[in-house]
């Protein structure tokens, strides 16, 4: 097993910004380590309510092993397309943002979800045949790497915020239709 010694405090060279994000950089949640590290975390809890089908759900689902199985599949069950009731596995990477978003904002509310998984043809369907939907054709939702999502203790333009400052994906603000989409793809922010 190889152990390594990081230094994480910046270059006292380094710019005021450059030193702040650095920083910042260092103290991102252990969500976002590698595997082997995961194992000595403590439990990872997440809560939902669907907003299209009043299904509610609390589910632990990592533990000290790792992710749990059928806490998994109860994800993808209740972040199927609603349209279509066809389920697909949810990105696990997606709930430890979820879980890191929770924590940095504090909630103490479930994450209303407007949109998880979305089959190709319900992705169609909202494209309209448009580019100009504003739903990309290759939506990471057809993935299930994307939720839309708002918490109803938390101003929607802090939980924006709260996404961005994570570097963990995609961080898109839709004011108009309140809510927040995140994603596990590259990380940038619309």
């Amino acid at each position: 097993m190889r152990c390594f010694d990081l230094d994480l405090r910046p270059p006292m060279n380094a710019t005021p910004r450059r030193r702040f994000l650095l920083a910042a950089g260092a103290t991102l949640p252990i969500a976002f380590a590698p595997r082997v590290a995961r194992a000595a975390v403590a439990p990872r809890e997440l809560r939902f309510v669907h907003l299209h089908t009043g299904e509610r759900l609390v589910v632990e689902y990592a533990g000290a092993r790792g992710y749990v199985p059928d806490a998994l599949a109860a994800v993808d069950r209740l972040l199927r397309d609603f349209r279509t009731g066809a389920v697909a596995p949810i990105d696990p990477a997606l709930l430890d943002q979820l879980h890191a978003l929770a924590q940095a904002t504090g909630t103490r509310q479930p994450f209303a979800i407007i949109s998880g998984y979305r089959s190709p043809a319900t992705n169609e369907a909202l494209r309209g045949g448009r580019a100009a939907s504003g739903v990309a054709r290759r939506s990471l939702h057809l993935e299930g790497r994307a939720i839309d999502v708002r918490l109803a203790d938390v101003p929607l333009a802090s939980l924006r915020d709260a996404a961005r400052a994570l570097g963990a994906g995609g961080v898109g603000y839709y004011p108009g239709s309140d809510f927040v989409h995140l994603d596990t793809g590259r990380v940038r922010a619309w």
